[in-house]
């Protein structure tokens, strides 16, 4: 039995029926929904944490075959597994896993997946390279890639890099997407809670022109007097 088909093997063992059809409701499978179709098997994130740990010698050619399933935690799964080996100090190694995750943003397509994957895998590669690709994903047509561009960005942020978070998320205030006024408004929000002038001579500029759910998330953690003068600005 292969890598690949030993990993398939330990998922469908720890399926769970029951806790799928939570999964299935919380993360919009209906129709219409943005996670409309994807399948799951029922398997919480802790679980997928040690089975990352326990099969910690896989290849990156392993955890990429799994974002090929059509079960959301094999790719879940396979994505951690990637985060995993980017934590290494392998230049190639790096390189590789940024190639192969943008060339498969198509399988990276619910909330978690990018969350949990691309600040390290995205972010962490870009550091000390060209950024153009965020700003290409930020115009993209993909709800996945556009909230790729920006919560890669929390990376920099970490790092008290900011520059990159506001430009995007400059771009990004006229999207249609709720999912996307959120992750927008929570990586403002992250800046602020680094460094609150920055965060207010953004809102300076651009308050009235936020969506209210994107401003709303941004100035979650201000002092409530603040909060409130910037939600009657907004108005």
């Amino acid at each position: 039995m292969t890598m690949i088909d030993t990993l398939f093997s330990r998922l469908q063992a720890l399926s769970d029926e029951k806790t799928a059809g939570i999964l299935r409701r919380f993360f919009k499978t209906g129709p219409g929904e943005y996670g409309e179709g994807d399948m799951f098997r029922g398997i919480r994130v802790p679980v997928l944490r040690k089975l990352c740990r326990e099969f910690s010698h896989a290849s990156v050619d392993d955890a990429v075959g799994l974002l090929a399933s059509g079960w959301h935690e094999d790719r879940l799964l396979g994505l951690l597994m990637l985060v995993e080996r980017c934590k290494k100090p392998d230049e190639a190694n790096g390189t590789l896993i940024y190639t192969q995750y943008c060339s498969r943003t198509d399988r990276i397509n619910n909330w978690d997946l990018v969350d949990l994957s691309c600040p390290r895998i995205v972010g962490c590669h870009l550091q000390e390279r060209d950024r153009l690709p965020l700003y290409r994903f930020a115009l993209s047509e993909s709800l996945w890639e556009r909230r790729i561009a920006i919560v890669s960005t929390f990376h920099f942020i970490r790092c008290g890099e900011f520059d990159d978070t506001l430009a995007i998320a400059e771009r990004l205030m006229g999207d249609k997407e709720d999912l996307i006024h959120k992750a927008t408004g929570w990586m403002l929000r992250e800046v602020g809670k680094r460094d609150e002038e920055v965060l207010e001579g953004f809102l300076s500029q651009y308050c009235r022109r936020l969506p209210r759910t994107m401003l709303r998330y941004a100035i979650e953690k201000l002092p409530e007097p603040r909060r409130q003068a910037w939600l009657k600005r907004r108005i």
